[in-house]
């Protein structure tokens, strides 16, 4: 299996970064993850570097504070797999993300394949088990951490104490906790 992966890795950098696939590599996986060999489902596979990011600031150097002065060795929050959905979310901006699955890995790159929907395709929108992902609410829900993979990253996962300012988001939360309201008809 060593091996095959191996090729396989091989083959799949000779590809574009963002392509469409014929089949899927991993059968069992996407079919688990909600992938049907039906009209209206779609993959792409996208490679995607792998390691930490720099920070994006001119001449490598942060005016400011010595907290802030970190320029490499920063992990992103989202992980590489949450970073190739959004990347296909980009290119097939009419599909819709439904989840994704590690295929491969190299040196330097991970590569995944992500299960798309066409939400305008007449057989996913008179399927009850699918038809959810046809509401505009599911539109780029992958650059708003909805699938599965950005809702982990986000800390959904977690309830109760472990997770106590993080629903309905971190930045949410904080700024309930920080404006003050200001009621029309207030009782004294």
């Amino acid at each position: 299996m060593r091996f095959v992966l191996r090729v396989r890795a091989w083959e799949y950098r000779q590809l574009p970064t963002v392509h469409r696939c014929q089949r899927s590599s991993r059968a069992d996986k996407a079919r688990r993850l909600g992938y049907k060999r039906a009209q209206g489902y779609v993959i792409y596979r996208v490679r995607v570097r792998r390691g930490g990011r720099k920070r994006m600031v001119r001449k490598g150097c942060v005016y400011g504070k010595p907290r802030n002065h970190g320029i490499s060795k920063l992990k992103k929050e989202q992980t590489h797999k949450n970073i190739a959905e959004q990347r296909v979310g980009r290119v097939a901006s009419n599909l819709r993300v439904l989840n994704s699955y590690w295929v491969s890995q190299d040196a330097s790159n991970k590569f995944y394949e992500v299960i798309m929907v066409d939400p305008h395709h007449k057989a996913i929108r008179q399927n009850p088990e699918i038809n959810w992902i046809v509401s505009s609410k599911h539109g780029h829900r992958e650059q708003r951490g909805l699938t599965a993979c950005g809702k982990k990253s986000r800390g959904l996962q977690k309830k109760g104490h472990m997770a106590t300012k993080i629903r309905p988001s971190k930045r949410g939360n904080w700024k309930k906790r920080n404006t003050q309201k200001l009621w029309r008809y207030r009782s004294h």
